[in-house]
């Protein structure tokens, strides 16, 4: 069973999510179940950064722990997400000459494309993340999907190439390596979440998914079934609660919970009930305070004002690929923040686009929660490290992951430093 087992992890700068999956033979191959999803606070991680490798080793042990109490079977081994603000995006292309004599494309030419786009001069202490192929040119033609198969001599891919920073994914590493686990890989965080809500029409047509988590924003956008562009942004829903708490003059925690509860995205209409007792949740809170009232329609106007601040910075990242209010399919949320009432409303307004909350698709979950918006980026991870690990990425060509060497070494480097 152990080795049927695919395991997600997503670490989030206020709390971190383990989805496991399991691979059961079936008449038509193997199907993947979910069979446990937990998740713990987060220490030692802000703003999508590790500034803490023994604090972020010990929220990451807690929550494994728990997840395998849940299933009964130990976990070795994890794909990871990671939603650094320092990630890079860039194009590349790669030619090369088709080597059978008769010229045919195989998959062994392919390969060898996307190798010397990845040739890209990578800033000093980046990493390439992902080397992702967008479309092909067979001599003169151009605009292919699939190559393989077709005849020519020279043979061109463009490729979109993600670049992670260095020392980040390094202090990551050390501290999922410190709790005894294995990375099978890193993946970006968007491109994981994308693979659990968005749909093979979605992305021919043309959408975004946005994780709005709760220190970065994260964004994929496709069309043409292809990645066309990724971005992670220093902004998110802790930013939101913060204005709560500047603009209440209270507590932090109490802001979270007004927003969650009372709050919306969408300005109230004067006329609507207004003024709310909020007692019970001081008490609650512990809050030592004289605040018992709250206009809601002045907490929707704050969280309005930096939810349009969150979708003026998404727009921008639209305008710079020529897409803004261009997507047919529009924007799928995900991710903790997009919970938060009327924020789709206000996204539809803001962006002029579609806009809906990310579902789990085509998939068998039996457990609830996973299908909430916080847990869809791991579940994206299993269903990834599922397909990977079915098709092999090379083979795929879908997304080709650079990280092993990178991996090996800072394994390496951990088993030096830990006592045997």
């Amino acid at each position: 069973m152990k080795d049927n087992i695919v395991a997600g992890l997503d670490i989030g700068s206020t709390s971190i999510r383990l989805v496991i999956g399991q691979k059961i033979p079936g008449v038509a191959g193997d199907e993947l179940q979910i069979i446990g999803a937990v998740s713990g606070p987060t220490a030692g991680v802000s703003r999508g950064i590790v500034n803490s490798i023994e604090e972020t080793t010990s929220s990451i042990s807690a929550v494994l722990e728990k997840a395998e109490r849940l299933v009964g079977v130990p976990i070795s081994r994890v794909w990871v997400s990671i939603n650094d603000p320092h990630i890079k995006c860039e194009r590349s292309k790669g030619v090369v000459a088709v080597g059978r004599s008769d010229g045919e494309i195989n998959e062994n030419d392919v390969n060898r494309a996307i190798e010397a786009a990845r040739a890209l001069a990578v800033p000093v202490n980046y990493e390439i993340l992902h080397v992702i192929p967008i479309k092909f040119s067979v001599d003169n033609q151009s605009d292919v999907k699939d190559p393989i198969g077709m005849n020519g001599i020279r043979l061109e891919v463009e490729t979109l190439i993600v670049q992670g920073l260095s020392t980040q994914i390094k202090n990551l590493t050390k501290a999922i390596y410190r709790t005894g686990l294995e990375i099978e890989d890193l993946v970006l965080a968007p491109l994981a979440a994308a693979e659990a809500v968005l749909s093979s029409k979605q992305k021919e047509l043309g959408v975004a998914l946005i994780n709005l988590g709760s220190s970065t924003t994260s964004l994929a956008v496709y069309e043409e079934r292809n990645l066309i562009h990724t971005s992670i942004l220093p902004i998110g829903s802790e930013h939101i609660t913060a204005d709560v708490a500047i603009g209440l003059r209270c507590p932090i925690n109490l802001a979270e919970r007004i927003k969650r509860e009372y709050g919306s995205a969408i300005t109230l209409e004067e006329g609507e009930r207004d003024e709310i007792d909020i007692s019970e949740l001081v008490k609650e809170e512990e809050v030592n305070d004289d605040i018992n009232t709250i206009s809601r329609k002045y907490v929707s106007e704050i969280i309005n004002a930096r939810a349009e601040e969150i979708f003026e910075k998404v727009d921008q990242e639209f305008r710079r690929i020529d897409r803004s209010g261009m997507l047919p399919a529009g924007v799928i949320f995900v991710g903790g923040g997009a919970e938060l009432d009327g924020l789709v409303e206000s996204a539809k307004k803001k962006l002029r686009l579609p806009a809906a909350l990310g579902q789990a698709k085509n998939i068998n979950v039996v457990i609830d929660k996973v299908k909430n918006p916080e847990f869809l980026t791991a579940l994206g991870l299993v269903i990834w490290g599922s397909h990977t690990e079915g098709e092999g990425i090379s083979a795929s060509n879908k997304f080709k992951n650079n990280l092993g060497g990178l991996l090996e070494k800072t394994k390496g480097l951990f088993n030096k430093i830990m006592p045997k």
